[in-house]
């Protein structure tokens, strides 16, 4: 991949695509992680002496634009943490009044764009709608690893027509991540969790041969208890999986751990009555909502001596604190490994490792879920691939 190094900016206008797909209520941005990661690239391309241009996408706009999917909230969080005024464009990004209202921008200041996914071709890659992005820059950096699975015109289309690198971020995230897929220090231990088989499959199929252990939690596990035989009450599952988890038991079954006790809720609300129970074992009328008290002490322990560990997804409904102990229990455990390279990807396991108040000792915190996911899957990346 070409990175800063191999790109000259002097005096040059920059296009950036970073990813400011946060989190904002009532017009506030509730967590500034994403920005706080970019700051890295964008202070040493304004040092080079470069004008900064800079895309992003925020949510999922389907009707052109929409005022809650606007960036203005995050313009003035980026001037805090940047220390300097940014510019912020409100019109469509490819518009020639965003064209206009970047005519005078001078090396060393800073523009934010409009929302990209506002343009109708953003998400399809469309190789006009990219053409019209290059032409407000004269070199693009891609530094969003959190889009970089994604063939869009802001994050790949832009890079056919400009001299292109890879930022900061997206260098350390693809060599932190592929420090799992090549020659890993062993004891290797992975930590699955989140809703269904089907959504991490594949990272499933490809990271089990390399692995020693792998933990299976959350939602998933029910798939994998119900395919046994076990009775799994209401809890969450996908029937169309079952011959699947069972062919991978019989293959891995030695490298799988799976909870053998669950703590169940009469409803799917932070105030439902709680018992714990084996996880082959859940009465008909409760749900699966977390690994139980035995299972958190399984984990843990399975997680002794690891030298290697990429955790990726909650080990139950982490969003009602009643049922988040598990996924803190993991959190808690990871953070007290000794000598171990640990990688962290995925926004709640990522926000779980934070509240620990342990992120200082984790490796490699990732700002992408799903980029990070297709990466140990061993694909390509569109974003990294475009850049290289």
């Amino acid at each position: 991949m070409k990175t800063l190094e191999n790109l000259n900016v002097q005096g040059k206008r920059v296009l950036v695509r970073v990813d400011y797909n946060l989190p904002i209520k009532d017009g506030v941005v509730q967590d500034t992680t994403r920005v706080e990661a970019s700051l890295p690239t964008l202070h040493k391309l304004l040092e080079g002496g470069a004008a900064v241009i800079l895309m992003s996408h925020l949510g999922r706009p389907k009707n052109g634009i929409e005022d809650k999917f606007r960036l203005a909230p995050i313009a003035p969080v980026l001037e805090k943490l940047l220390g300097k005024p940014v510019r912020y464009v409100a019109s469509s990004p490819a518009s020639n009044e965003t064209a206009a209202a970047l005519a005078d921008l001078k090396p060393g200041e800073v523009a934010l764009l409009e929302n990209v996914r506002f343009e109708a071709g953003e998400e399809k890659n469309d190789r006009a709608l990219s053409e019209k992005l290059s032409k407000l820059g004269d070199a693009f950096v891609l530094d969003a690893f959190g889009s970089a699975h994604r063939a869009h015109s802001s994050v790949s289309g832009v890079a056919e027509f400009l001299p292109s690198a890879g930022g900061i971020l997206l260098e350390q995230e693809v060599k932190a991540l592929g420090q799992l897929i090549a020659n890993p220090n062993a004891p290797y231990v992975v930590i699955i969790g989140g809703a269904k088989v089907s959504d991490k499959l594949k990272v499933i199929e490809n990271l089990l041969p390399k692995v020693d252990k792998m933990l299976i939690g959350g939602g998933m596990a029910y798939t994998f208890v119900k395919a046994q035989g076990g009775k799994i009450g209401k809890s969450i599952h996908e029937d169309d999986f079952l011959t699947k988890a069972l062919e991978l038991l019989a293959t891995y079954g030695s490298k799988i751990v799976l909870p053998t006790d669950t703590l169940c809720g009469d409803a799917f609300s932070n105030e439902a009555n709680t018992s714990v129970h084996p996880t082959n074992a859940i009465p008909d009328d409760l749900e699966g909502m977390d690994i139980g008290p035995d299972s958190q002490v399984a984990f843990a322990a399975a997680l002794v001596g690891a030298k290697t560990v990429f955790w990726n997804g909650p080990m139950g409904v982490f969003e009602f604190p009643t049922f988040a102990s598990g996924t803190n229990a993991v959190a808690n455990a990871l953070a007290k490994l000794e000598g171990a390279y640990t990688v962290v990807g995925g926004g709640d396991s990522v926000s779980a490792i934070n509240k620990s108040g342990q992120a200082d000792k984790i490796s490699h915190i990732s700002t992408g879920g799903g980029a990070s996911l297709e990466l140990l899957e061993g694909l390509e990346l569109p974003g990294v691939v475009a850049v290289s």
